[in-house]
């Protein structure tokens, strides 16, 4: 039931109940205390009275000294009466008189009261003193009512005293009503501090719901939360803001790789466009075209479906980490490289490729190494003299590539990684500028890194370092 309430709702409701709780323990407590307290003081009272002998010769000392020699003379267990009154005068105590077989004798006047073992022991001289709750015919009509006794040892029996507990009762049941409305009022101001503290507790929450809710209906992710203190709430905002921060960053990404994937797309769509235009114009007209020239465009056209195709596997090979990862694997390193150098030969016929892979395990997926490897022979082949020579060396877990080329330039070698940049130098050659970004890519996935460097007397010299993995 307390979850369909809402938050504001929750949290006033528990304030009120630990309040509550509180106060009725804090209330229960007081009332015993004071029970404690009033029954001590009635002890007390009965203690004086009892260590005060009936013939000390103060107050009614010697009538009470008769009164108890006549009882015990007498010994009637039943309440007797003079006919003037009927128990003892304000502030004084009931008494009886006890045998030393334990017999009760009522005292003309004092009523009757209860007799229990203790009292018996008492009265046998085997204690000294009793003290208990019992029940005393108290009233004139002969009705009981509830007594504080405590019987002390005489010579010859026990005197057991008695005060009506009305006295203790009485201001513990007025005391038990003024604890009770209390208790009700503090719970009441207790729920609307609750609801009180609540509303103000949660307004940031309120504020952050509203810039949530602001985001979700206008996509505005540049929408920041302000962030005022070091609580959990400013903590909240902060990841937030971090959480909306990356989810820009990762759009703005999109709509980079989207714009500058159309960019790339759009020259060899149009150079093929073009082309195809032209041969469908020479059939349409009649006009043959020279056998050469025809050549000429079906090789272009070879080119740029190739060059598409290449491009679309590269945004496929990027597209495929904002999926679910592939599990990794154990992967034989040096064999990925001899697979690589196989593919490069293919498409650097005339070049000379030197190889020198020690034997090397890593984590990761073999089709995204080999595919990095790959990208970094191609540079190496593409930017390579003819007849030059590519080195290729796998050491302790560092794979170099290393070409005779022009290089790259200092101040392009920042840019290298970043999606579809190309040299200056570079951009009359085919490639998508997504190979490096690619090989960035695996090598952060399996642990690793990469990185290039200008090589002493001309050429480019890549490095792919990834850590090694037990088989």
């Amino acid at each position: 039931m307390i979850r369909r309430l809402t938050l504001r709702a929750r949290l006033a409701l528990l304030i009120a109940l630990a309040v509550a709780v509180a106060v009725a323990a804090c209330a229960t407590l007081s009332w015993f205390l004071v029970k404690s307290q009033l029954y001590e003081e009635l002890d007390r009272r009965l203690r004086v009275t009892s260590n005060r002998p009936p013939g000390d010769g103060r107050l009614r000392g010697d009538l009470l000294s008769a009164q108890v020699e006549q009882a015990l003379n007498d010994c009637t267990q039943k309440p007797t009466t003079t006919g003037t009154r009927f128990g003892p005068p304000p502030g004084f105590s009931f008494m009886q008189v006890l045998k030393a077989d334990g017999a009760p004798c009522t005292i003309p006047d004092n009523g009757a009261l209860t007799v229990t073992q203790q009292d018996i022991k008492v009265a046998r001289g085997e204690l000294k003193q009793a003290v208990h709750d019992g029940v005393g015919i108290t009233t004139t009509d002969g009705a009981e009512s509830p007594v504080r006794i405590i019987t002390v040892h005489r010579a010859g029996g026990a005197v057991s005293y008695a005060l009506p507990v009305d006295q203790v009762e009485g201001p513990l049941g007025r005391l038990a009503l003024m604890l009770i409305s209390v208790s009700a009022l503090g719970v009441l101001v207790s729920a609307g501090a609750g609801l009180a503290i609540a509303r103000a507790s949660l307004k940031p929450v309120d504020h952050l719901t509203d810039v949530v809710e602001h985001i979700a209906r206008t996509e505005d992710l540049d929408t920041a939360i302000p962030i005022d203190g070091k609580d959990e709430i400013a903590r909240l905002s902060r990841s937030f803001n971090a959480m909306t921060r990356a989810l820009a960053s990762s759009r703005d990404h999109q709509q980079r790789l989207i714009a500058d994937a159309g960019h790339e797309l759009r020259t060899p769509l149009t150079s093929m466009r073009t082309n195809i235009d032209l041969l469908m114009r020479s059939e349409a007209t009649g006009r043959a075209l020279p056998p050469e020239t025809r050549a000429k465009l079906l090789v272009s056209v070879k080119a740029q479906m190739l060059e598409l195709s290449s491009l679309v596997g590269d945004l496929l090979e990027l597209a495929r980490q904002d999926e679910t990862a592939k599990p990794k694997q154990v992967v034989a390193l040096h064999e990925v490289v001899g697979n690589a150098v196989g593919r490069a030969r293919l498409r650097g016929l005339g070049l000379r490729i030197e190889v020198s892979a020690e034997p090397w395990y890593v984590h990761g997926d073999p089709g995204s190494l080999e595919r990095a490897v790959v990208n970094l022979l191609d540079n190496a082949v593409k930017f390579s003299p003819p007849a030059g020579t590519v080195e290729v060396y796998l050491r302790k877990g560092e794979l170099t590539v290393r070409d005779h080329g022009p290089g790259i330039p200092e101040e392009e070698l920042p840019h290298v990684f970043e999606r579809f940049w190309r040299s200056p130098s570079a951009r009359s050659m085919p490639g998508s500028g997504l190979g490096l970004s690619i090989v960035h890519r695996v090598a952060g996935e399996s642990g690793g890194e990469v990185r290039l460097e200008r090589a002493p007397g001309g050429g480019t010299i890549a490095f792919l370092a990834l850590p090694g993995a037990s088989r």
